[in-house]
């Protein structure tokens, strides 16, 4: 019951993964100045990658 829980909040961190790297611009907009968005999109994209790749280590691991 424990390994189906933490299955569970492991999909929904690489959920939010994934909704980070394909928002980046909207959030970068929404959330950063106008001067630097797109170094603040390509930090959201690769923060938004290692997050869904922890995600699925955690999802790997578990058993």
């Amino acid at each position: 019951m424990i390994t189906i829980i933490i299955k569970i909040i492991a999909l929904i961190i690489v959920a939010m993964g994934i909704i980070s790297i394909c928002d980046a611009r909207d959030l970068s907009k929404k959330f950063f100045s106008d001067s630097d968005k797109n170094s603040s999109a390509t930090i959201l994209r690769v923060s938004g990658f290692l997050i869904s790749i922890i995600g699925a280590l955690i999802i790997y691991l578990i058993r």
